[in-house]
């Protein structure tokens, strides 16, 4: 098993600590590149994915690293739905 399934097969499991640089990890794996507006950008991060227009806003929190379970499912429904996970 490669270290994105793994990765994909822990966010199916809705993990209460899944860590926004593991989000990161996953996506760009999968295509995506990180979009910010630059120092004013605040905490929400855009996603990418050029060659299906597809893009996914992902709250950076802060102090952790650890991101909301509401982001965590919404990445979840957002792969699904790509056929991703």
């Amino acid at each position: 098993m490669s270290k994105l399934d793994k990765l994909k097969t822990r966010l199916k499991n809705v993990p209460k600590d899944f860590t926004y640089s593991e989000a990161r990890r996953l996506l760009t794996s999968l295509g995506f590149v990180e979009h910010t507006k630059g120092k004013t950008s605040g905490s929400r991060v855009k996603y990418y994915r050029a060659n299906d227009n597809k893009i996914f806003m992902l709250h950076k929190p802060h102090p952790s690293d650890t991101i909301g379970i509401c982001d965590i499912k919404d990445l979840i429904e957002f792969l699904t739905e790509l056929g991703e996970i």
